[in-house]
Formats: structure tokens, C-alpha cells, sequence
């Protein structure tokens, strides 16, 4: 019996398709299964992208209300603020809210 297993396995063709074989799952796991896979890999660099594009308006947003704070508030500024966010209202006027 043993020698018919070594017989077997002395092929070098079968020797060739269990490598190939091997190699195959050995692939599969990296591609899908393992902790660091590549799909694993390509949504990680899809929320990187993300972030960095979410950073970068957030960014843009922050520049350009530090640009209005430093150019100071002008009256009409804040009269427009305090009618808009906080429903203020001149002595005598009536306010229609519109939505």
C-alpha cells in the first residue's frame, strides 16, 4: 500500500496540479478572506477618499467663515442674522414667516 501512495505522489504532474491548487486557495483567501484582502483594502481606500474630500470642504468652509469674522460685522450683517436665525423684528413691523 505504501508504495502505491508513493507511486502516486512521485508524479510530477500531480505534484504540479496540488501546487496549482494550492496557489488557487491560497489566492482566493487573500483576495476575500483574509483580515488585510484587497476588497477589504479597496472600501478602506473608498472611505479614505471620502474623508479627505469631506476634510477638504469642511476646510473650505472654515477658511471662509474666518474670512468673515476677521472682516468684522457690519450692521446690516447683523440685522440680517438677527431677523433670519432669530425672528427679530422692528418696533411696529409685522413679520409674515415664509417656509
Amino acid at each position: 500500500m505504501p508504495n502505491r501512495f508513493q507511486q502516486v505522489f512521485a508524479s510530477p504532474r500531480l505534484r504540479r496540479r496540488l501546487l496549482l491548487v494550492g496557489l488557487a486557495l491560497a489566492a482566493v483567501w487573500v483576495v476575500f478572506f483574509d483580515s488585510y484582502s484587497l476588497v477589504r483594502r479597496a472600501e478602506y481606500y473608498a472611505d479614505y477618499r471620502a474623508l479627505l474630500a469631506e476634510n477638504a470642504a469642511l476646510q473650505a468652509d472654515i477658511d471662509r467663515l474666518q474670512q468673515q469674522v476677521s472682516a468684522g460685522l457690519s450692521d446690516d450683517l447683523v440685522e440680517e442674522v438677527a431677523r433670519e436665525q432669530y425672528g427679530m423684528r422692528r418696533p411696529g413691523e409685522t413679520v409674515y414667516p415664509v417656509e
